[in-house]
């Protein structure tokens, strides 16, 4: 174990779009912890507001910030009482680190544990630093067990997936329901796989930009797809009306067996735009559930009778809690129809001096020749 402090290099946030790369102190890992060198770090929706606007919603840093927390690495030491962890296994990390001692905590709930530290957030202050610098000391309970084969991008890859996880879990999706999603994301992706491997008879995906509804049907993502029209209202009303239309469009896709697919049993919205949700709410059968993935504004006009009147069931997805054990096996699987989970990283960066660049990347749809953006990577120098 290493018995000195060292210096290791940061990436941190001083204002928007004010990255700097700095030199850190890092000690030795505590008694229960690991001592990681990051290899594979995704970037986030999250990641990109604090990069653009110094802020997430209402959340403000108030102090430098290193980002970060989609996250794999090495074990490079190890805590004097760790004993199922050694030097050269490849972990995936979760970042969130609650109290444990609250009802939520004990329920298995620590997800929405309010004293909860989540790396690369600025919403619990003296912010939990995130994972894009060389190495992290990280407590060995929240650090997982790569097999071999599983690749570090998969590893980085477990976090957004654990949210499709848990929106899954929260959705009491049966085998051979149907499911549509809004969103070709990331995250609408990965909560489409997961719905299909789960055994659900139809998933569609739906979006505005049809090459990434196009990537997820022919990758194995969804079942079926559904390009959103462009179209907004100039009131309540009119943009209820056509909330109603795209739903009943999206009713009329046929299903696996060639007939419409018509109201779905379970709807994954990871937009948090107002136009899907309220779609959304008017896809789902009588007795559905409509899963509010997506962090979209914060006041919105919803059509609740529309939900109240046929129990449509409204549901929060807040991260994730117990689910990268499940992710690991699910990413480690492939098959006939199984979607190929790499394909999802499509631009990689190495080194955080590259980091700029990197961020410019993730706030794009399409980069200069045309190619999707869909989970940028930055791999530092070491790896």
């Amino acid at each position: 174990m290493a018995s000195h402090t060292s210096q290791v290099e940061a990436l941190v946030l001083y204002g928007a779009k004010d990255l700097r790369t700095e030199a850190r102190s890092l000690s030795p890992p505590k008694p229960d912890e690991l001592q990681v060198a990051i290899h594979s770090t995704g970037l986030c929706g999250s990641d990109l507001h604090y990069y653009h606007h110094n802020r997430n919603g209402d959340i403000l840093v108030r102090e430098p910030l290193t980002l970060g927390h989609e996250s794999s690495g090495i074990v490079t030491a190890v805590g004097s009482s760790v004993s199922n962890f050694k030097p050269g296994d490849r972990v995936a990390l979760e970042v969130g680190i609650p109290c444990e001692q609250c009802l939520r905590c004990k329920e298995g709930r620590y997800n929405i544990c309010k004293d909860m530290r989540f790396r690369s957030s600025a919403k619990s202050f003296p912010h939990f630093q995130g994972t894009l610098q060389e190495r992290i000391n990280h407590p060995a309970k929240w650090c997982h067990k790569l097999p071999e084969g599983t690749s570090m991008e998969l590893g980085a890859l477990l976090e957004p997936l654990g949210v499709a996880i848990h929106g899954f879990r929260r959705s009491l999706m049966k085998p051979g329901m149907t499911v549509l999603v809004f969103g070709a994301g990331a995250v609408g992706l990965l909560a489409a796989a997961v719905a299909k491997v789960k055994g659900a008879k139809t998933v569609v995906i739906a979006d505005i930009d049809a090459g990434r509804v196009d990537f997820a049907v022919e990758n194995g993502f969804a079942h079926k797809g559904f390009t959103v029209p462009m179209k907004r209202g100039k009131d309540t009303d009119e943009n209820l009306a056509i909330a109603k239309e795209t739903a009943s469009s999206i009713g009329e896709v046929s299903d696996r067996e060639s007939q419409a697919v018509g109201e779905v049993d379970v709807v994954f919205e990871c937009t948090g735009v107002p136009a899907c949700v309220q779609a959304g709410i008017y896809a789902t059968k009588p007795g559905g559930r409509v899963m509010l993935i997506g962090m979209g504004v914060p006041v919105q006009t919803l059509a609740l009778s529309a939900a109240a009147l046929r129990e449509v069931d409204l549901v929060g997805v807040f991260r994730y809690a117990n689910t990268y054990p499940e992710g690991i096996e699910i990413v480690s699987k492939q098959g006939s129809g199984y979607p190929d989970f790499s394909k999802l990283v499509t631009h990689r960066y190495v080194g955080l001096d590259n980091a700029v660049e990197a961020f410019e990347m993730a706030g794009k749809t399409k980069d200069g020749k045309g190619k999707l953006v869909l989970k940028v990577v930055i791999t530092t120098e070491h790896a």
